[in-house]
């Protein structure tokens, strides 16, 4: 996902996709810019959204956004309104209707204010706003369809009208009732089906254009001069935000569909859920704690990944990137936010023992590892072994890594990298653990009661375990 609109009065869902490739979300209310943003677009985009009845979009959820290095663009709504509040943190403001709230020229909410219908008629625009109006009565007195005077007493009695009253039949039957000229309302009436203004479609349409120019220009993630505070306000009305579950789109887009095959897959799903869960928590607190990756970090995460998954050649990389329906900005993404919960997984590690002990209870595995665990300790102890792994016992890191890869199916450029990756604290450990397997699954494979062989094909060599001379033949596995 790249692109999130919220629309509706203003512009249609399918005339917003005309102009860019985005996910079209309904007017915006309080919170949806917060759950938008768990979709991580790289832009947002604030067209329409709701006030007054239901409550508006926070200043905050913007700002967070903004920190979390998505942009947010906002224009002809209350897109223009939040743009020029927030324009000197960084939120960017299109349009004409933005240029007159940031420098004062507009100051109401209710000029951009419409009453719609529901999403069944496409939020259809039930008044007409105000600056439209405004706008359509300027364009009359300057191509001669009315005077300047009456031009400016109209606008006076649409702006003493409500919001949900203002319609162009209505306000010409108060300019009649008021006196003004009949002929030049008359004539105004006749010429405004093809005449009248939509300012707020202009300026959302030229929005759409600027986001579309700068993605093709690489648009790199935002930065901004602000420290986002967590405040306990904040984290409340986050948490409430997200207990509502995602927004749909209109039309929302194929990954429904996936999510629904996956939670008939029951298997699939519990294999994701738990996964996914630390995933979102890690990142949260990645994002609680201002931490960005850096280019190195970004850089070893996006190679392990192609390595791992054989993706090292452009032509496999590109069938994995259409079979997962993603982009290059989007895995660029992805991977970022990998780094992050890399990190972070670093940081909770010495905690974490009890949880991870309990997730096994949980799915099933505990019983099973604890068996093998306390049959390898069985087994190392009677042949001496139990306190070995101070070296290798002749093994090369690479004969060890190849070893695990073929046993375990699980690679790595080393034994850093591979301690990493699996959660072992240091290398000194992974490596006890490594040898440790490499002579118990011997053990248990070998034949012969004298001694413990570790045989591995890649040398065409056996390596005989260390142990004390005197207990070479009277210990054998048992």
């Amino acid at each position: 996902m790249t692109v999130v609109l919220f629309t509706g009065p203003t512009l249609c869902a399918a005339d917003a996709r005309a102009e860019i490739d985005a996910v079209c979300l309904p007017p915006a209310a309080e919170g949806d810019v917060y759950r938008a943003v768990l979709e991580r677009p790289r832009v947002i985009g604030i067209i329409d959204g709701y006030f007054e009845a239901v409550p508006a979009v926070w200043h905050k959820e913007i700002l967070a956004a903004m920190a979390d290095g998505i942009h947010v663009f906002g224009s002809a709504s209350i897109g223009a309104l939040r743009a020029a509040e927030l324009a000197p943190f960084g939120m960017e403001g299109v349009g004409g209707i933005f240029e007159s709230f940031r420098h004062g020229r507009l100051h109401d909410d209710d000029e951009v204010a419409v009453v719609h219908g529901p999403a069944e008629t496409d939020y259809l625009a039930l008044s007409d706003a105000m600056v439209n109006i405004r706008a359509t009565l300027e364009r009359a007195a300057a191509i001669g369809i009315i005077g300047t005077a009456i031009a400016t007493e109209l606008a006076a009695i649409a702006k003493r009208m409500h919001y949900k009253e203002r319609r162009y039949d209505r306000l010409l039957q108060l300019a009649q009732a008021a006196g003004l000229s009949q002929e030049e309302l008359s004539t105004l009436r006749n010429w405004l089906p093809d005449g009248r203004v939509d300012v707020k479609r202009l300026d959302a349409v030229e929005m759409l254009r600027v986001i579309r120019q700068r993605l093709a220009d690489g648009l790199p993630p935002k930065k901004v001069a602000f420290r986002f505070e967590h405040t306990r306000f904040w984290e409340e009305c986050s948490r409430a935000a997200a207990a509502r579950g995602r927004i749909r789109s209109v039309g929302e887009d194929g990954t429904a569909a996936v999510v629904e095959e996956a939670r008939l897959d029951l298997r699939a799903y519990r294999r994701a859920t738990r996964p996914a869960l630390a995933r979102y928590l890690a990142l949260k607190e990645a994002r609680r704690l201002d931490k960005r990756p850096t280019a190195e970090e970004a850089q070893e995460v996006a190679e392990r990944f192609r390595r791992e998954r054989g993706l090292e050649d452009a032509r496999a990389l590109r069938r994995w990137l259409d079979e997962n329906e993603l982009d290059d900005a989007a895995l660029a993404e992805l991977l970022a936010q990998d780094a992050l919960v890399a990190w972070v997984d670093k940081i909770v590690e010495s905690t974490r023992r009890r949880e991870l002990l309990n997730e096994l209870r949980l799915g099933g595995d505990y019983a099973r590892l604890a068996r093998r665990a306390r049959d390898k300790q069985r087994r190392l102890s009677a042949i001496g072994a139990d306190r070995s792994a101070a070296d290798l016992h002749g093994l090369t890191e690479a004969d060890l890594l190849g070893w695990f890869a073929r046993h375990r199916g699980v690679k790595g450029d080393s034994l850093v990298d591979l301690a990493g990756r699996i959660g072992f604290s240091d290398v000194a450990e992974l490596r006890r653990a490594l040898l440790r397997e490499h002579i118990y699954v011997a053990c248990r494979e070998s034949a012969q009661l004298t001694t413990a062989v570790v045989h591995d094909n890649s040398l065409d060599r056996h390596a005989e375990i260390a142990r004390p001379e005197s207990q070479q033949k009277t210990m054998h596995p048992k």
